[in-house]
Parts: C-alpha cells; structure tokens; sequence
C-alpha cells in the first residue's frame, strides 16, 4: 500500500496526502443489513453540555455494525470484502461463516479478500484468528484485546497498533501496550493475532483545516492565546510564555510534558505494570 500525494493546483494540494485506497480496498459497496444511521452529538452530553471539546460538525455518516465480541466459536470464516469504515482508521472486512452468517470485522495487516480466520481456544497461532491471552504465545503482537473476559474488544483497535505479549504469570499476560504501557490483562480474556490495518494512516497529512472539519474535528485554541479568565496560560501583552512552572488545562490540571495525569486512585492501577513513557525519548 501507498501514499497518495498532489499535483500542488492549490495551496492545500501541495501538503496534502492519503492513503491509496483504490490499492488498498476491495470495491465493494457496504452490506446494507449491517449499516444504519448514525447520530452526531457533538461532544455534548444529555444535558446538552460539551463533555468531549473540539467534536462538531461533519460529513453524514453511516455505521458499520462491526463485531468486537465474536462469539461463534470454532467456525471458520472467510473474509469476501475489505472496506473503509468512515468511524474508524482502520479497515474493514466482511466476514461470511460456514454457516451462512455474515459480519463486519476489524482486519489485520496482510489479510486479503479470501484468506480465512478462526475463533477458538486451540486454533493455530496465525494472522486473523483469535483465542485466548493464556495461549499465545510470548513474543506474538495482538490487536482488538478484551479487558474483561467476554466483554468484547477494546484496546490496540485502530490502523497499525497492535500489543505484544511479553511474559505469562499466574493467570494473566503482561502486554506492552502502543502507549509503551506494560499493563497485565487476564488469561481468558480474547485477543486476535497481527496488527491491525491500514499502517500508513499515520503518514497522512490533511493538507488543510477544511479536512479536519469534514471528519467532524472543530479548532483547538491555545490556551496561551486566551484571556487570564479563559485560561491559566492566558493574558500579557502581546506574545508571552506561560509564566508557570508547568503545563496546566483549561481546569488548572496538570498537562502534558511528563506530567503524570492518571488518577492515583483509578480501578486499574493494580493491574499496571511499568507505566508508559512519554515524551521524546519515548
């Protein structure tokens, strides 16, 4: 797969770049059975307040009812379509069963139009199928991984992440998370070998602010650019530092720049093992 870039035309086209999707997808329309309608909220919540900032506006879109629990078991599936899922980076494929049933599916790297996967608790440790945490393997990469056994897919589920599995001990397996994060996760909960598709999506560039907009992305402001009452970056004359010590949110949080961030009481802190690096040297 590719990066498509722009005769420059317009001053937007000369950054601008995508992914080539005419080599990447398969040309099939979107089964309607498994699409409905979508409704935006736009980051506010039932009382009509902004609960998630910069969310708005966009392009109408319709949802793609993708399978994250599967749970038909040993039944060998064959993927008929690979497609883009406007909600998500990365691709899609149509999943048809032996028994007749079909389902969207999030794909990995390297899945083509007819390769086939398998769900169960002793199936081969190959590209696609999904099993269990306690019996894979150390060292193989994992994508769309349960928190809770049962409970469905949730994390290293977006174009190109993928964890990997670095130890096994006592029930559960210690998985090196995207974030640098080594996290433990428990044995019986579900994990899908590979990466997951569409690895180039990072090398995109928008090229413009009206492609932030058409994906339902409003402007961030800086906090520096904001009055003293809006923000505890704001106000000076003309352009000013932040005239504090550390990075704060709009709240007067601690933001950014190798600050921790957790809650120190979060749910999960016992089940982290070695905490995610971050900046530069990360």
């Amino acid at each position: 797969m590719s990066i498509k870039t722009y005769r420059p035309v317009t001053k937007s086209s000369r950054q601008m770049s995508r992914v080539n999707y005419r080599e990447a997808l398969s040309g099939h329309k979107p089964l309607k059975s498994l699409l409905k309608g979508a409704k935006r909220h736009g980051g506010r919540n039932s009382f009509g307040r902004i609960t998630t900032r910069h969310q708005g506006g966009g392009h109408k879109q319709r949802h793609r009812d993708v399978d994250f629990k599967f749970d038909k078991k040993d039944i060998p599936a064959k993927i008929t379509s690979i497609e883009y899922d406007p909600m998500r980076s990365a691709f899609i494929g149509l999943a048809v069963y032996r028994d007749g049933e079909k389902r969207y599916v999030v794909l990995p790297q390297k899945m083509k139009v007819g390769d086939e996967f398998v769900v169960g608790e002793n199936v081969a440790i190959k590209i696609g199928n999904r099993l269990p945490l306690g019996k894979i393997p150390v060292g193989t990469f994992v994508y769309n991984i349960e928190i809770k056994p049962g409970n469905g897919g949730k994390m290293a589920r977006s174009a190109g992440n993928f964890a990997e599995v670095v130890a096994q001990d006592a029930g559960y397996a210690n998985l090196k998370m995207p974030s640098t994060e080594i996290r433990r996760v428990h044995g019986l909960a579900w994990a899908s070998i590979g990466s997951a598709s569409n690895e180039d999506h990072r090398l995109e560039n928008y090229g413009k602010a009206g492609r932030s907009r058409w994906k339902g992305i409003r402007p961030t402001v800086r906090g520096t650019a904001m009055n003293p009452v809006d923000h505890p970056h704001g106000g000076g004359e003309g352009k000013q530092g932040r005239g504090l010590r550390r990075a704060k949110t709009m709240w007067g949080k601690p933001s950014g720049k190798g600050q921790k961030t957790r809650h120190p009481k979060k749910y999960s802190n016992v089940y982290i093992v070695s905490r995610r690096k971050v900046g530069k040297r990360k």
